[in-house]
């Protein structure tokens, strides 16, 4: 059986791949402790911020160094870059650091997408654990945009405590929503919640989809979309209708340096969305 994700789609590789273009600093907010999420609108008003969902780019604060950051964005919204991140070294610091109009590297967008075009009449799962749900917004925005386009949409979010449930606010009003499924689970209850508690896996033999046809997208933690996979596959969904983001240590994004190799793969290159029937084999190699 082909993969879903054959001949994956591409959007805007810039022709000058290795050189960065200048953005100002937009808008900045804080969602988490540690994660927060920022705008990028270019320098030059005229152009076009374009990206398919699930791609990202590589964003360089000058003087400290460069890192791959998922678009976390609408991508119906072609005049600003949207990055949601959690600060994790010295360059996420750094950019948490930065005010608004403050001078931004970006290189990009890189990368496969999320197969929302695939997903046509067809029911999706979209599983996302801890801030994996950021990658997973804009292909909810893609799909939210043409809804009567597919059948039952149904999102899974796990977080560790309540504390770190990501876009809280935009999840409550797609919970709202009657044409959507939300369900949103902690490993650790605290405070006054009342919602599910434990792996966000324990959700999905619970939930309404047909899995004879169902498309999943999955992102998150490595070992979670391991076992996501493993629970989609017992659930019905075929691995070549399962996409999982994976992440690397991505360098140059276009399959040059070696960085983000992963067995005969490029994270950057061939990734970072993956069919799951393409890389299950890998999955189970713990040395990769």
């Amino acid at each position: 059986m082909a993969s879903v994700l054959e001949a994956p789609a591409r959007v805007l590789i810039p022709a000058e791949p290795m050189v960065p273009r200048g953005f100002r600093v937009g808008t900045i907010r804080q969602e988490l402790a540690d994660t927060f999420t920022f705008s990028l609108p270019p320098e030059d008003p005229a152009d076009a911020c374009a990206f398919g969902p699930g791609q990202f780019n590589m964003l360089c604060v000058p003087g400290v160094g460069e890192v791959p950051i998922s678009i976390s964005g609408d991508p119906a919204k072609r005049r600003v870059f949207t990055h949601t991140t959690r600060v994790v070294g010295a360059v996420t610091r750094a950019m948490r650091e930065c005010k608004r109009g403050a001078w931004l590297g970006v290189r990009g967008p890189f990368g496969t997408q999320w197969p929302v075009e695939r997903a046509r009449d067809r029911d999706v799962v979209i599983v996302a654990g801890g801030i994996g749900l950021a990658p997973l917004r804009p292909a909810m925005y893609a799909i939210l945009s043409r809804r009567a386009s597919y059948g039952r949409v149904v999102l899974l979010y796990g977080t560790r405590t309540p504390e770190d449930i990501l876009f809280r606010k935009e999840l409550e009003r797609w919970r709202a929503s009657f044409d959507l499924e939300v369900h949103v689970t902690v490993d650790r209850a605290s405070g006054d919640w009342r919602g599910n508690v434990g792996v966000v896996t324990s959700l999905i033999p619970k939930v309404p989809f047909d899995p004879s046809s169902a498309m999943a997208f999955v992102c998150g933690p490595e070992v979670m979309m391991r076992f996501t996979a493993l629970e989609l596959l017992q659930r019905g969904v075929t691995a070549d209708r399962i996409a999982l983001s994976m992440e690397r240590n991505m360098k140059c994004a276009i399959g040059l340096c070696g960085h983000c190799q992963w067995g005969p793969l490029f994270v950057c290159r061939d990734g970072p969305v993956f069919a799951y029937d393409r890389i299950k084999d890998l999955l189970t190699v713990w040395e990769l």
